[in-house]
């Protein structure tokens, strides 16, 4: 049977964390964001004890799909 893996926090040496959301680390690339999706989980604007393992695998393909949607209509 495979361990369920968690990742509540991400740790990049020598990239610029810019912010540690509710479910999000958002690291600083120069002219691009690097927003990663941990296994964090919110409800409420309160982060659970409890993490879920493969958010953040959940949560990664929905922003994509959102971001693309988006594209070009945001400033």
């Amino acid at each position: 049977m495979t361990e369920n893996v968690v990742i509540t926090e991400t740790n990049m040496p020598n990239v610029p964390l810019l912010s540690r959301g509710k479910v999000r680390d958002i690291y600083d690339l120069g002219e691009h964001l690097l927003l990663v999706a941990t296994d964090r989980i919110s409800a409420f604007d309160v982060i659970m004890p409890t993490p879920i393992p493969d958010n953040g695998r959940i949560l990664t393909p929905l922003s994509v799909f959102w971001f693309k949607k988006f594209e070009g209509k945001v400033r």
